[in-house]
């Protein structure tokens, strides 16, 4: 069964926007646990957009399944995880210009750095994901990096338009991705810009161990209240990959 990770960097967004105490992140994560979430993931980026340091220490204390955390491979980000001890870490490229991750971490480019990144987090009992686009060579320099887990960037084939040429493409190039990353005895997950009308395809690619979906998931809540959006997504996952 495909796991669902929710993420609520957006409901912080929502309480940074007027720097109020609501909506609060830790409620955000305990109701999404309570409405099926398998794990919570949130990212801690370098600018404090949305998740705040004090956000992460808390919500580490309240999950009764996993914390997930998303950070880029910078000295501070490291000493915080190793710090929290979150049940994974997910390294992911960060700039201060964009509005979201807009790609994968260059492993091949950046393989030392990585690879310390991994064993520093490795030492304090951390699994470590990358967070990658689906290219061979970044999925073959993960795993010589020790990472025990990939996240594939769903990005182009969520942006593609639904039903075209561009986006089966797409879809095709992530189930290779996967294939490959199993094939190196990695635990394969994917994520981004996935959202109610093109998650199925992507939960029926064989192989696939973990969905985090998060700015699709605290849209709908806005019509439909954050237990049946996390509910409704998690149902889309099961069916497609049932398929």
């Amino acid at each position: 069964m495909i796991e669902l990770g929710v993420n609520i960097d957006h409901v912080a967004t929502l309480r940074q926007q007027r720097h109020t105490t609501y909506p609060d992140p830790i409620q955000a994560a305990v109701r999404a646990e309570q409405a099926g979430a398998d794990l919570i993931t949130l990212h801690l980026r370098e600018d404090r957009r949305h998740i705040q340091d004090a956000d992460v220490y808390a919500i580490r204390q309240v999950l009764l399944t996993r914390m997930n955390l998303e950070c880029a491979i910078t000295a501070e980000m490291l000493d915080i995880a190793c710090a929290v001890k979150p049940h994974d870490v997910c390294l992911v490229p960060e700039k201060r210009e964009e509005l979201t991750t807009e790609g994968g971490l260059n492993v091949v480019e950046h393989f030392n750095q990585v690879q310390h990144a991994v064993n520093q987090l490795h030492h304090q009992g951390i699994r470590v994901s990358l967070f990658i686009d689906p290219e061979s060579a970044q999925i073959e320099a993960a795993a010589k990096a020790g990472a025990r887990i990939i996240e594939l960037h769903t990005g182009n084939y969520a942006h593609a338009a639904q039903g075209s040429n561009e986006q089966k493409q797409e879809l095709e190039r992530t189930r290779r991705a996967i294939a490959h990353g199993v094939s190196l005895g990695l635990r394969v997950n994917a994520g981004h810009g996935l959202h109610y009308e093109n998650v199925q395809a992507i939960a029926a690619l064989p192989g696939l161990a973990e969905l985090n979906i998060g700015h699709a998931i605290v849209a709908r809540a806005v019509f439909d209240g954050w237990e049946k959006a996390i509910r409704d997504m998690k149902a889309l996952i099961i069916q497609g990959s049932a398929a």
